[in-house]
């Protein structure tokens, strides 16, 4: 294979792309004492914008209740461009699925809990999240879905 048909991965600029931050019941949410329940929800999309870039956008949402109220929700939508060249077509969904993610992941953590302080609580601590477990998965679960036929 020639130098210039190596395959290239690259990240070429990581960004915040959406970011919201939401009190609803404050004030008097901060004079419980009572931990809140936390559950943390993690989406990924990918698409092109250029001669081999891909924005890849890593949205986590931080939703913490305590019973029926929310005591606060954060989500983050960090992103990032991607330079992938020469890479086959077969191996590109695994890279935004799981290698831009990676990536993103330690981003997207941070903003969380410095959001989440800054709304006047404990900060989040995220644990490690495996995106090839999740891709695997989520194609295991395309492949068993079962195929509906039409009735003629």
């Amino acid at each position: 294979m020639e130098q210039n048909e190596q395959p290239v991965f690259g990240i070429e600029k990581l960004y915040v792309k959406d970011l919201s931050v939401e009190v609803p019941n404050a004030p008097e949410i901060f004079l419980e004492q009572s931990a809140p329940q936390i559950e943390v929800q993690l989406n990924t999309s990918g698409r092109g914008v250029g001669e081999g870039a891909v924005e890849v956008v890593l949205t986590v949402t931080v939703t913490a209740k305590l019973a029926d109220k929310t005591v606060f929700l954060v989500e983050v939508g960090q992103a990032g461009i991607f330079r992938m060249l020469n890479i086959p077509e077969e191996q590109m969904e695994g890279l935004v699925a799981v290698a831009c993610p990676n990536v993103l992941f330690p981003y997207a953590r941070e903003t969380v809990s410095d959001a989440v302080t800054r709304a006047g609580f404990q900060p989040i601590v995220l644990q490690p999240v495996n995106f090839e477990a999740m891709y695997l998965q989520r194609l295991q679960e395309q492949q068993s879905a079962p195929t509906e036929v039409p009735i003629q």
